[in-house]
């Protein structure tokens, strides 16, 4: 299990949550992205982002909300097919 950034992130990017991960797991590629994405494969599990988020952005994978579900598909997606998940945000956002 990872934890997830979901909707809530749009447009916020806060980034109180990767100051405080400690495997800087959690990427954007600046003004290209909307929101920021955690990698499931480096992130450790540790929670420490989801209570930094000032927007109640971040679930454990478990604990996204069904409206939310498609972000965890979107942060996956982004470390292989970075247009393609912008693309996914957008289509979930329309």
């Amino acid at each position: 299990m990872a934890y997830v950034i979901t909707s809530p992130c749009i447009g916020t990017k806060d980034r109180s949550c990767v100051d405080v991960c400690p495997v800087d797991c959690i990427h954007d590629d600046g003004d290209e992205d909307m929101m920021l994405y955690i990698d499931p494969a480096e992130c450790i599990d540790c929670g420490a982002c989801e209570p930094a988020c000032p927007v109640t952005a971040i679930f454990a994978e478990d604990d996204v909300p069904d409206a939310e579900k498609g972000f965890i598909e979107v942060n996956r997606g982004w470390y292989q097919d970075k247009d393609a998940a912008r693309a996914k945000v957008l289509e979930l956002t329309a």
